[in-house]
């Protein structure tokens, strides 16, 4: 795994000079790859679209949904034999479906996790910006300063510090949820936040 340092840009000329120049550097083509990041939610992670494959708030739907179904069973069951001498013997049958259903849809309401502030899905990680990028793999120290450098130089916005495999050009291993990195020019040493 190597390190890499990765610089958003907004335009593609831009990106494109950024990438001439670091060869220019010194930097081998192969080391270097330019990619546009899609907005938050729109990498397509999944075959159906999206990062996820739940949303951050719905994990505990599965439980919340068995629970309902569970507990509005028994209870539209029980409704049902007490409507048994109206309904006939469909009732206690019919009483239980649709408990189970009216269950299953409270029980994954309750379970759905839409609170701000204090819960554990408000401190999800940062999220990049859309955006053009280009991302160069160095090797020790003295190239990354280099590599920050310069792209500081070319107006390159969100800098960070990454790893991964950079090979003929691409990042097949770069995952967008991962918090970002971001490069503190002041102090030039990393931290979790935007500049």
């Amino acid at each position: 795994m190597s390190s890499i340092i990765v610089g958003r840009f907004q335009l593609q000329d831009e990106t494109e000079y950024a990438v001439d120049e670091l060869v220019q550097a010194g930097y081998s083509r192969d080391a270097i790859t330019t990619f546009y990041l899609n907005p938050a939610g729109q990498h397509d992670l999944y075959p159906v679209g999206g990062d996820r494959d739940k949303s951050p708030g719905a994990q505990d739907t599965d439980t919340g949904v068995a629970a309902g179904a569970a507990t509005g069973a028994i209870v539209g069951a029980t409704v049902g034999s007490a409507t048994a001498p109206v309904t006939g013997v469909a009732g206690p049958a019919l009483g239980g479906l649709v408990g189970a259903h009216l269950g299953s849809l409270v029980g994954s309401l309750n379970a759905t996790d839409d609170t701000d502030g204090g819960s554990r899905h408000a401190q999800e990680a940062e999220v990049r910006k859309a955006g053009m990028r280009v991302a160069v793999a160095v090797d020790g120290a003295p190239q990354e300063n280099e590599a920050i450098a310069l792209l500081h130089s070319l107006k390159a916005a969100d800098i960070e510090r990454s790893e991964g495999h950079i090979e003929h050009g691409d990042w097949d291993d770069f995952d967008p949820l991962t918090p970002p990195r971001y490069v503190d020019l002041q102090g030039d040493r990393s931290y979790t936040g935007r500049l």
